[in-house]
């Protein structure tokens, strides 16, 4: 799963930061067992952007804080369809 084409939505590439884009599809790589949807939910912690990662089954769920001169929230899902995988907004779905 998520070895595949890659694609993110409009709302994705106005709002999110490159940087945080790329940290997302690489986290996904650390789960043993990634389920077809990945939640992601952004949100400032400080001067710290708090990234919690979570996939419903199996169940996983995992924080990480990253330097950021400027935290943003959003909620943002990453869809894998076997042929290719989504990056978009919670919005936007």
């Amino acid at each position: 799963m998520f070895n595949n084409q890659r694609y993110i939505t409009r709302g994705i590439d106005a709002e999110i930061p490159f940087e945080l884009q790329v940290f997302m599809w690489e986290s996904i790589s650390l789960i043993p067992e990634p389920d077809y949807l990945q939640i992601f939910k952004l949100e400032p912690f400080g001067t710290m952007q708090r990234i919690t990662h979570e996939q419903e089954q199996p169940p996983f769920r995992r924080e990480y804080l990253i330097p950021s001169d400027n935290p943003i929230t959003q909620k943002v899902y990453i869809i894998d369809s076997d042929t290719y995988s989504t990056m978009l907004l919670a919005s936007e779905y």
